[in-house]
């Protein structure tokens, strides 16, 4: 098992490790994104490691360059997904150092509850090549947030995802694996 392969699997590498299988991954254009992918996260030490999987995050949906969905959740029972507004999410407070470990916590429920105050059917993020580290790649941007998640090729269905926060002191990971078993609903606002 390829060093890429073990810290899919594992979800876990050193922010070392996680750098040099971005680095040494291919890019991607963006009509590869294309599609709905299944999410995890890439626990580094980084201060957001678990905050995605404590949401109860899914993934993410690439309609074309110009619809892009980046936080999908799974409906309370299970069969769709709905998209999230990053916009209602205070990222710069939830990286802030008086916010506790999300590690071993379960929010879904409370995002969920959430759903009519957060949900969004509007695109919230736009796809482009940017040039990262060097490359140039496929890149999500989100409209409200200083954020952009850059991606490259672990193997046909899967990528690794930088996310590159401004000012953030240490990346933050991910991967994506294409799946497109669940439909996305579109919510009411």
């Amino acid at each position: 098992m390829s060093v890429a392969e073990r810290i899919i699997v594992e979800q876990r590498a050193s922010v070392d490790e996680a750098q040099a299988v971005f680095d040494d991954a291919a890019p991607v254009d963006p009509d590869f994104m294309i599609g709905t992918w299944r999410g995890a996260e890439l626990r580094t030490g980084n201060k957001m490691d678990g905050m995605l999987d404590a949401s109860g995050w899914w993934g993410k949906q690439f309609v074309d360059a110009e619809t892009v969905h980046p936080l999908l959740f799974p409906s309370s029972d299970g069969r769709s997904l709905w998209a999230l507004d990053p916009k209602r999410v205070p990222f710069t407070l939830l990286t802030a150092d008086v916010v506790p470990s999300f590690d071993g916590k379960d929010l879904s429920k409370l995002v969920t509850t959430a759903r009519p105050l957060v949900a969004t059917r509007k695109p919230k993020a736009r796809l482009r090549t940017t040039n990262f580290r060097g490359v140039d790649t496929a890149t999500m941007i989100y409209d409200a947030h200083p954020i952009n998640d850059v991606f490259r090729r672990i193997d046909d269905d899967t990528v690794i995802g930088w996310m590159d926060l401004r000012d953030a002191e240490r990346p933050h990971f991910f991967s994506l694996r294409r799946d497109d078993s669940l439909p996305v609903r579109a919510s009411s606002r």
